[in-house]
């Protein structure tokens, strides 16, 4: 198969896909078209074995998707911060989704003692969380348990970090219905599994990271 076959694969598959979601509802490029109106925002990594939409069942439109090595939500990234912003302000989503996987490469890499060329500036942040959580990484024997374990505990302070957006703050101040979760995709299994982390409001988040004072109930 040449070059130009493969690419011509594509589109051959892109219009089975629209005719088969075109069988299951004739509107739905048509409402979809005039706007999206979804309900989560899922952040997650860009490898090629975890397709978002896919892997939960969901239509498009439904899921405002952002994806980048490791899943990761740096507090000087405009471009998830621009993101996470359009899916709040403008969208008006409702779950935040951060969403890590197994055999994660990018964590991987992260535990590594070498020189990957320009994504090691990335990965900075990935072994800013190993070096919180060593100790209790290096209690666990097998190596690829402690990436996986690693890729556990990034989720979640990626999910941390949304939350101390004044993004999120404002929403929350504002009396948003919002919270955000961190997930870890098993691809051992295909399936998704909570890691315990669904913050809803300023007062689960540690004082020190709040931008804005908590009313008191009167």
């Amino acid at each position: 198969m040449s070059e130009n076959d493969d690419i011509e694969e594509l589109f051959e598959n892109n219009r089975r896909w629209a005719a088969k979601i075109l069988e299951e509802d004739p509107r739905a490029f048509k409402d979809s078209a005039i706007k999206q109106n979804p309900k989560y925002l899922w952040i997650g990594c860009s490898d090629s074995r975890i397709p978002a939409e896919k892997i939960l069942g969901l239509q498009p439109g439904d899921m405002f998707v952002h994806r980048n090595i490791a899943n990761i939500c740096p507090h000087t990234d405009f471009n998830v911060l621009s993101v996470i912003e359009y899916g709040v302000n403008y969208l008006g989503v409702e779950h935040i989704i951060i969403c890590g996987h197994y055999r994660c490469g990018g964590v991987t890499a992260a535990m590594e003692t070498a020189q990957f060329g320009l994504v090691d500036n990335w990965l900075r942040h990935i072994r800013d969380v190993y070096f919180s959580e060593r100790e209790e990484i290096m209690k666990i024997e097998d190596k690829q348990k402690r990436i996986d374990a690693l890729a556990e505990r990034n989720a979640i302070y990626q999910a941390l970090n949304v939350c101390h957006t004044t993004i999120v703050q404002d929403a929350w101040a504002k009396g948003r219905n919002l919270t955000v979760h961190a997930w870890i995709f098993d691809v051992y299994k295909g399936l998704v599994k909570k890691l315990g982390f669904d913050v809803s409001s300023l007062g689960q988040i540690d004082e020190i990271y709040r931008t804005l004072h908590i009313k008191e109930s009167p």
